[in-house]
């Protein structure tokens, strides 16, 4: 009888993904946008306008997990066009060292977070948990969208040119600088250069509201997508399975920040597969790619023209020191290797 076969930690194979979604949901006609590979969001008609809904955990960071819940949730509300409104968030607490300040300290994070971003927290479910090492926080987000101003990841066309905005990886290198500042330190790293890479939460930062805001206001936007886990690569073949296209990225063109460049050297990850929340993936008509690139370089956000939306046929590959392979995709995050 042969073993059946044990998923890694990470994200479930896009493939078997697609098939359980295929078999076990069904259409409903006030769904717009429901259970697919590489959508963000599901889309709901209420009538006069779109209700969008998203759900994420938090499952590796625990400095700041909740301001993490907040942003990462409201970033995939807004890569639909939506703004963010109302949160509900479950909290699993670990058994043995769950504290009432431990406790506290996360609501504070989470109260923070939303006051920033103007979102109400409207509910959830709190308990202890059996089995748990650390906190995991599981945030829903609800947002609002004018019919007429919906975008979906799905929306991408053949053609289309990919702009990434801002840069990678952003959430990685917070997250390694602050879960494993110890070690950092012990291998001979500053702490002005830790300081630094721990910051990298709020500066470049892991939201893209505004950016996102930005492109949902330009014409010939199609498509926004918000890579996370498995980091840009695997954000990439999201968007391209989403919308069935094939893609090629320019890796030279991808703009890869030097203090996570640097950690990711430390630990032998590769920066295209560490978890990316800060960056946000758009794909423009390419008559308005240089237009939509002008406007981001006015309000001071790095962008950079980085692949093209292809035929299906053609596949998804890279072009990596002027040579042609297939895009590494990582259902297993390359930061899962340090947790």
């Amino acid at each position: 009888m042969s073993k059946e076969v044990v998923f890694p930690t990470g994200k479930l194979p896009l493939e078997f993904l697609r098939q359980l979604l295929e078999r076990y949901t069904r259409p409903n006609g006030r769904l717009i946008a429901g259970p697919r590979v590489g959508e963000d969001v599901a889309v709901i008609d209420m009538g006069d306008r779109y209700m969008v809904v998203k759900t994420d955990p938090i499952t590796f960071a625990t400095d700041q997990i909740g301001w993490y819940a907040v942003h990462v949730n409201a970033n995939d509300v807004a890569t639909s066009g939506a703004r963010p409104l109302w949160m509900l968030n479950t909290l699993l607490l670990p058994e043995k060292s769950t504290t009432p300040s431990l406790v506290e300290e996360i609501f504070r994070q989470l109260a923070e977070a939303c006051e920033a971003l103007d979102i109400t927290l409207v509910g959830g479910h709190t308990e202890v948990t059996w089995g748990l090492d650390r906190p995991i926080v599981v945030g829903v987000l609800i947002g609002e969208v004018p019919r007429e101003r919906l975008i979906t990841t799905a929306g991408a066309q053949v053609g289309d040119r990919v702009l990434l905005v801002k840069g990678i990886p952003i959430e990685a290198t917070a997250l390694i600088a602050r879960e494993k500042a110890a070690e950092l330190r012990r291998r001979g790293y500053g702490e002005e250069f830790l300081q630094r890479s721990q910051h990298y939460l709020y500066e470049p930062g892991i939201s893209v509201l505004a950016a996102a805001r930005l492109a949902a206001e330009h014409p010939g936007v199609h498509a926004m997508h918000d890579p996370t886990e498995g980091g840009l690569a695997t954000g990439l073949h999201e968007l391209a399975l989403a919308a069935g296209t094939g893609l090629c990225l320019y890796r030279d063109r991808v703009p890869i920040l030097p203090e996570g460049e640097r950690l990711c050297a430390e630990f032998g990850l590769d920066p295209l597969g560490a978890i990316a929340s800060g960056a946000l993936i758009v794909a423009v008509a390419p008559e308005e790619a240089e237009n939509l690139a002008r406007r981001y370089q006015q309000a001071g956000i790095p962008c950079a023209y980085i692949a093209d939306l292809l035929p299906p046929e053609e596949g998804i590959w890279m072009y990596d020191k002027g040579c042609r392979k297939p895009l590494p995709r990582y259902d297993s995050d390359e930061i899962a290797r340090l947790f």
